[in-house]
């Protein structure tokens, strides 16, 4: 199954340590080729990568990992970068047909929770959620809460949740509806995250979860992530 990965933006929390959040070294490997490996040996068979801040330098890096790896991967080049992430995800899945699985090019995770994602119930949406909140690598100042209702459904999703039940993981598992989701959000005058998209799934009953409660994850998103990084890793 294709990966797309959002590593569009300016990833500005760690412009001090690197101009390209996605080319950051963690333990001497830059941050997007642990997400790409760790999705490949998950069982991700090929990768769409969305770009923008820095792209020529992540484009050509891109290129070279695809030999090394013996995997394809596209590139897909958005031009207005500072726009909310659902737009990366409609750039990348044009470029993709059917189901496919969606990363972020900031978060590190073991690869069983890819493969909890493949083996899951089929559904127009599946987002890997960790019901751990004493989970220490999470900042839960800035990580995504979920509402969860009967069966393991979303209920709701966004970083100012009061009442939460799981953490967005940044991993899931997609069909065309998501993308669909995202284009109904915007048109009824949302700003086009992609937490929109996944809400409007879940107005519906069409957003599903898999707790991976104990598989490891972080978000690489600041220099205090990025030292957790390093000692898990290092």
């Amino acid at each position: 199954m294709n990966c797309l990965i959002i590593a569009a933006g300016h990833g500005s929390r760690l412009r001090s340590v690197s101009p390209s959040k996605p080319l950051t070294p963690v333990a001497g490997t830059p941050l997007i080729e642990h997400v790409l490996r760790g999705a490949l040996a998950g069982g991700a068979s090929a990768f769409t990568v969305v770009t923008g801040h820095e792209a020529p330098r992540l484009e050509l890096f891109l290129t070279n990992l695809s030999q090394v790896l013996t995997v394809p991967i596209v590139s897909v080049r958005v031009e207005d970068w500072d726009r909310p992430n659902g737009h990366s995800v409609l750039a990348g899945a044009a470029a993709i047909e059917g189901d496919y699985l969606l990363a972020m090019a900031d978060h590190l995770f073991d690869p069983s929770i890819i493969r909890r994602l493949l083996g899951a119930p089929a559904a127009d949406l599946t987002l890997a959620v960790d019901r751990d909140l004493a989970n220490p690598l999470i900042d839960m100042d800035d990580a995504t809460k979920v509402a969860l209702g009967e069966g393991g459904a979303i209920r709701a999703i966004g970083k100012t949740l009061e009442r939460f039940d799981a953490v967005d993981t940044g991993l899931f598992r997609a069909t065309p509806a998501l993308a669909a989701a995202i284009e109904d959000a915007i048109a009824a005058g949302g700003s086009g995250s992609l937490s929109d998209g996944v809400q409007r799934l879940a107005d519906q009953g069409r957003a599903a979860t898999v707790d991976v409660a104990g598989a490891r994850w972080l978000d690489v998103d600041d220099p205090a992530a990025l030292a957790k990084a390093e000692a898990l890793l290092g």
